[in-house]
């Protein structure tokens, strides 16, 4: 059979399973299976019912747990996204050769997909609950009512309770001998969950050795010690936010790595109270509070270094939660050659907008742009001794040296306004607007320019013609505007791919018709994929890159802004005129040499006008 009646066989399996518990309808499953005929060979069912809101992949895999369909694991893999085709098809080469080996174990071996990934496929086929020990905060009395060589003897781990059952994870779920085992202490209702041997054997040590202790309570030293080592490990990981969010049954921490959120740990629901304690009083807000919205600062140490951390408390149903953003990494002010501009828009971005004495240079993008890390990248270039450069920040990110800089701070009516108020007065060359929120602080900017300064500051939009497209609409006059904006900057950060696990690729159908290519186009251009591996956590992207796209207004522009003419025809005249690369253009041309994917670019760059062939693209940007 080949894989086109297979692939069939199996969506036509997992949709009957699905009508029949009445997730979906008779109706719905025939759509389902009339889009995925016309989709490309890469798109399995489970996408598809998932694209069109069908059902969650949660829900498809309880369908999987409860029903036992009979797939092979690897159809099960594949279905769910872990593994493509081709990888299925290597790893099943690989295990002719070496016999006796299991199809995980090869997987696994050969970095395919992390062991867990591979073990929540598993428990699917098999139909039990996975566990990962990584993430999951254990109830240490119930492992108190073991003897440890027990536990061991007999490969089993107690979790947690589960309305009234225990939850028990096993090195193998069919093992009758563990199970009779782990009832003996837990009784015979327990539940059987399957985790990694190699964790369950790790938490044992742990727990013998004295590592790990019981906690027959939750107390103050408990939450010292959650908070401690969550922000540890959240500066170890290079994560740039942490994620403290209340659930019904858990408090769910993630760290926001290279953009995304990733899962750190679940702690159970009784840590939340204290956790949210110890943050607020770390970060001096007030812990009575519990029905508006605060914010706060802390500092931390950690292995000789001192980080601030801004905390945000946001009220929500069930219970608060927090958010803190990591700060003041000196580390991280890149020298503004080395931000990821191309060739010759670096040469114009140096000599046509910093080295200029005076106007308006806005960075735009969304939250997590890098917009601040651009913005003392250009400081760091322009700064001089000769020269008196002030800031007002909402709050400082970075501290540099040789620059005065100012944090809001409203609570002693230390706002925007009036902190602007006083920056003219100080008689400063250069001057630095955290962000632009308002009509008050657009019209200092604006006129700090016509005076002779020079204006840094950001601002949120899409692209570099939304910002002035918002400026117009703030009640700044179109003359203003055209006579003070020297630049704007438009950016986003993109996932880099790892050098580790990169493989080349050929982009689908589906990718060349978004972008408005055909085959020929990219022929002779070097597309790259993160397969994954131990480096990158499995996730194929290792960094981040930013892409830009830089608008210097000239006298067509300037004269478009004073006709007030529309985003589309400022866009077209920018482009025809001042030869600007759009954000897309710019992300196509580091796709082109293997620093990036498509499927990146497509989750993180607006999509406003067809990019030019890449020929023309690299000729713009000197690559």
């Amino acid at each position: 059979m080949d894989n086109g009646d297979s692939g069939d066989r199996i969506s036509d399996q997992i949709l009957s399973a699905l009508v029949k518990i009445g997730t979906l309808t008779q109706e719905r499953a025939g759509i389902a299976r009339r889009v995925k005929s016309k989709l490309s060979s890469g798109k399995t069912i489970i996408d598809v019912v998932k694209e069109l809101q069908y059902a969650t992949s949660e829900q498809v895999k309880e369908v999987f747990r409860s029903n036992h369909l009979s797939l092979k694991i690897g159809d099960i893999l594949v279905e769910f996204g872990h593994l493509t085709q081709e990888r299925l098809r290597s790893a099943l080469d690989i295990q002719k050769t070496q016999t006796g080996k299991q199809l995980g174990q090869i997987i696994i071996e050969h970095q395919f997909m992390s062991e867990n990934d591979f073990l929540d496929a598993l428990s699917v086929q098999l139909g039990f609950p996975f566990v990962n020990l990584s993430v999951e905060e254990l109830d240490t009395k119930l492992l108190d009512q073991a003897p440890i060589q027990w536990c061991r003897s007999n490969h089993f781990l107690p979790v947690r309770s589960e309305e009234g059952k225990v939850v028990v994870v096993f090195a193998d779920p069919f093992d009758k001998a563990s199970i009779k085992g782990a009832q003996k202490l837990y009784g015979a209702n327990l539940i059987v969950a399957i985790s990694a041997p190699g964790s369950i054997e790790n938490y044992l040590d742990q727990f013998a050795s004295g590592k790990i202790k019981i906690r027959s309570t939750v107390d103050e030293n408990t939450a010292i010690g959650i908070v401690d080592s969550m922000i540890c490990a959240a500066i170890d990981k290079g994560a740039s936010d942490i994620h403290m969010e209340p659930m019904k049954d858990k408090l769910q921490v993630k760290f926001r790595i290279d953009g995304l959120l990733v899962l750190y740990k679940n702690f159970p629901r009784e840590t939340i109270s204290m956790v949210t304690a110890r943050v607020k009083i770390l970060s001096k807000s007030n812990i009575a509070e519990k029905r508006r919205h605060q914010d706060g600062r802390m500092s931390f140490e950690h292995q000789g270094n001192s980080y601030d951390l801004r905390v945000s408390v946001y009220v929500a149903i069930l219970g608060e939660k927090i958010v803190l953003r990591v700060l003041n990494r000196i580390d991280q002010i890149i020298r503004i050659e080395d931000i990821g501009m191309q060739p010759k828009v670096l040469e114009r971005y140096l000599r046509d907008v910093l080295s200029v004495p005076s106007g308006v240079l806005i960075i735009t993008g969304p939250t997590g742009s890098g917009k601040t890390t651009t913005l003392y990248s250009c400081l760091n270039y322009i700064k001089k001794p000769e020269l008196c450069i002030i800031t007002a920040e909402d709050p400082v990110e970075y501290v540099m040296e040789g620059i005065t800089q100012c944090s809001i701070d409203p609570n002693i009516n230390l706002t925007y306004e009036e902190t602007l108020r006083h920056v003219v007065r100080q008689d400063p060359d250069v001057i630095v607007i955290g962000e632009i929120r308002d009509n008050y602080s657009a019209d200092v900017a604006v006129h700090a320019a016509l005076t002779g300064h020079k204006v840094l500051t950001s601002f949120h939009t899409e692209d570099s013609i939304s910002g002035l497209i918002r400026l117009m609409n703030m009640d700044i006059e179109a003359f203003l505007i055209s006579s003070t904006v020297v630049c704007i900057l438009s950016q986003r950060l993109l996932r880099k791919i790892c050098h580790h696990c990169g493989k080349p690729y050929s982009p689908s159908p589906f990718e060349l018709k978004v972008l408005g290519y055909v085959p020929q186009d990219i022929g002779r251009y070097k597309f790259m994929k993160g397969g994954g591996c131990f480096a990158c956590n499995y996730t194929g992207y290792k960094g981040r890159i930013a892409v830009f796209e830089m608008l210097v207004l000239n006298e067509y522009v300037r004269e478009a802004i004073l006709d007030h003419k529309s985003s589309y025809e400022i866009r077209k005249i920018s482009i025809d005129t001042t030869n600007l690369v759009t954000l897309m253009e710019d992300a196509v041309s580091k796709a082109v040499i293997g620093i990036t994917t498509l499927d990146e670019i497509f989750r993180c760059v607006p999509r406003l006008i067809p990019p030019r062939p890449i020929y023309e693209i690299n000729r713009l940007l000197g690559v």
